[in-house]
């Protein structure tokens, strides 16, 4: 007598992500990251006599084309390691909301909320899928928004690592509840700083160093430079910075639990790591 067919089961995972990041698309990330760190930073990383700064105002475009480069191998590598139909979908939506924030607070003292919405897609989503997430959302702004220029790589890569950060943050299977949203919250406003300085790091040494005390001085020493480069972000961004980091808390602390919640909901709905397994009947 035949058995019956075999019956198919679902494997779980309560903490399933959308990107799981392997070997080769970490191997990317960190080239990604590497490429972008000396990006921003290269005014403290050449010494003054280097050939870098005689040729500071190519910078923007050359770092700008080969970060596309990069910050597209690490999509295509990442997709190719799983991201599959459902978080492709996933990717879309979440995208489309964070680049439609975007422009409500545009030009209004740092009223970005957008800001918290990668905060907590990262959380739910983990690393991998919210560098992607940051990245295509500003890709998708910057087009939405008509803010396309040398500065948009450097946006995407900073937002990468801004959203990727909260899906590095701890307790992610333990923490739920104030103490979660807490940490969140935190998060959120050092990395607004944060993504404020970057940003600041990229455009600060193209200034015109006759006209302002606070410019990139490439015959300065790195302690010099550092002072005006404090200096010219207190100037500068310090009121913007400080309004995206409190704009980002409030909608942490208030709209938090409620988006967790559908996140959530919806990552385990979405299933994206289940496997179909079988097993035989019992007798």
């Amino acid at each position: 007598m035949n058995s019956p067919p075999a019956l198919p089961t679902r494997a779980t995972d309560p903490q399933a992500r959308a990107v799981r990041l392997g070997p080769r698309s970490l191997a990317a990330l960190v080239l990604v990251s590497t490429v972008g760190v000396v990006a921003f930073g290269w005014p403290f990383l050449a010494p003054p006599a280097s050939q870098l700064t005689a040729h500071a105002q190519d910078a923007p475009w050359l770092f700008a084309g080969l970060l596309v480069l990069l910050v597209a191998v690490v999509g295509a590598t990442i997709s190719e390691s799983g991201l599959g139909a459902k978080a492709v979908a996933m990717l879309g939506v979440l995208a489309a909301t964070g680049a439609a924030l975007r422009p409500i607070g545009a030009g209004t003292a740092g009223i970005e909320p957008m800001f918290f919405l990668m905060v907590l897609s990262g959380r739910v989503l983990g690393p991998g899928f919210g560098f992607v997430l940051g990245s295509v959302t500003m890709f998708a702004s910057a087009l939405l928004t008509g803010g396309v220029g040398p500065w948009m790589p450097f946006q995407m890569l900073s937002m990468g690592w801004f959203t990727m950060g909260a899906g590095l943050l701890p307790g992610v299977d333990r923490l739920r509840g104030r103490a979660e949203l807490l940490l969140l919250a935190g998060y959120g406003f050092l990395a607004a700083f944060a993504y404020g300085t970057a940003m600041n790091m990229q455009g600060w040494p193209f200034m015109d160093r006759n006209a302002s005390s606070i410019a990139f001085d490439p015959d300065a020493t790195v302690a010099a430079n550092v002072a005006r480069f404090v200096a010219y972000c207190l100037a500068t961004s310090l009121g913007w910075d400080l309004g995206r980091a409190v704009v980002t808390v409030v909608l942490t602390l208030t709209l938090g639990p409620a988006v967790l919640r559908a996140l959530r909901r919806a990552t385990r709905r979405a299933a994206f790591e289940t496997q179909v397994t079988f097993e035989a009947p019992r007798p």
